[in-house]
């Protein structure tokens, strides 16, 4: 197979915005119970007023064009087309970096962070902090997608990375990434610990084991974290992703109202406690081009059959790392120390009192500057 880099750009057909702007127009609403709030779910004329504004007001034209600004590639890695970003730094010496998102995220979710980071002096920062951005869609999701195969599980995922910053020539490069991303990154540095440097990513860093020891002497900030673990109320959608994705693909493809409520219901459960709604989180504009994304590429099952493909391996043990680790932890997020440091080189830990799982959304200028903090100690 061909080891080809293309030059990729968004163009999203016309027939399809009017298909979706159709289709929201013609959504069937379900019931719902008086006063129940988001306690049973997304709350019908909450996602009315969000569909009516995607449908309405929601520029595409020019969230695509915001997109399309930033040069864009597709490569075959492992019989899967892989779309990136690639954006270079104007300082000779900045250090390659690849950031990796998550479900629901994109690489969409990076637009207010990959200026600061390859070009920190137009930001008011060093340019001794710089970067050269590398920022895959994950197989699966978005122009990276639909996968044709099984298989494609987190593991794999860090490998294709290995080989695409190979491809572009980097032999010596960071790892950044939240959500999947957070445990993809760290397998990358697992993956290639000869040319990855280090490893900073946003969220938690390993998973507890269960062993009641583990539990011993935290602080009730810490031992909240770890109690996410198991709120069954908050793992539901992973649930569901790692058993039936197919089914559950149905109706989010079929129906753009079911695909923005699925993903609206995560950012307003995982932004910023302190915020009541994904909107006052995160830029709409922003949130709706994600959903937009996976609704244009037709990837709700493939996105969702990650968490099929990697159940098997979640929480399982892993050989220590002994690349340096940075990791953010954000309000929400279940990031506890002693639990990351079990199975990993923790060189760099910070904590924050605002933003949430979606710090390159909400708090971009924070994770910025703890991303430069933790590089600068392993440039």
């Amino acid at each position: 197979m061909t080891s080809e880099i293309t030059p990729f750009r968004i163009d999203v057909p016309q027939a399809q915005l009017d298909d979706l702007r159709g289709r929201l127009a013609a959504t069937r609403w379900p019931d719902e119970l008086p006063g129940a709030g988001w306690s049973y779910g997304v709350p019908v004329g909450y996602a009315q007023q969000l569909a009516e504004y995607w449908r309405t007001g929601f520029d595409w034209r020019a969230a695509e064009a915001r997109l399309n600004a930033f040069p864009q590639f597709t490569t075959p890695i492992d019989g899967q087309n892989v779309h990136f970003l690639h954006v270079r730094s104007p300082e000779p010496d900045a250090l390659p970096l690849i950031i990796t998102h998550g479900w629901p995220g994109s690489v969409a979710e990076f637009m207010k962070v990959i200026g600061p980071l390859t070009d920190p002096a137009a930001h008011g920062g060093e340019p001794a902090d710089a970067f050269h951005v590398v920022a895959p869609s994950i197989p699966g999701f978005g122009f990276s997608g639909p996968t044709t195969e099984p298989g494609w599980d987190l593991n794999r995922v860090a490998r294709a990375w290995a080989e695409l910053m190979r491809r572009l020539g980097y032999h010596r490069y960071g790892a950044q990434g939240g959500d999947s991303g957070a445990v993809i990154s760290p397998m990358l540095g697992r993956a290639d610990t000869a040319h990855v440097v280090g490893v900073h990513v946003n969220g938690a860093l390993g998973f507890p084991t269960g062993d009641p020891a583990e539990f011993e002497g935290l602080t009730e900030a810490e031992l909240a974290r770890l109690g996410q673990y198991q709120d069954q109320d908050r793992a539901g959608y992973a649930m569901i992703q790692a058993t039936r994705p197919q089914t559950l693909a149905f109706g989010l493809h079929d129906s753009p109202a079911a695909q923005l409520a699925w993903i609206a219901e995560k950012f307003k459960e995982w932004t910023d406690p302190a915020r009541d709604l994904p909107e006052d989180a995160v830029d709409v504009d922003q949130l709706l081009t994600d959903i937009s994304i996976y609704w244009f590429t037709g990837t709700a099952a493939s996105s969702a059959r990650l968490y099929k493909e990697s159940q098997s391996s979640w929480g399982a043990p892993a050989e220590y790392s002994t690349v340096p680790h940075g990791v953010a932890v954000f309000p929400g997020d279940p990031g506890v120390r002693r639990i990351a440091e079990r199975g990993h080189n923790v060189a760099h830990w910070s904590e924050f009192d605002r933003g949430g799982h979606f710090a390159a959304m909400e708090t971009p200028e924070l994770l910025v500057e703890d991303i430069r903090a933790f590089f600068r100690a392993v440039r």
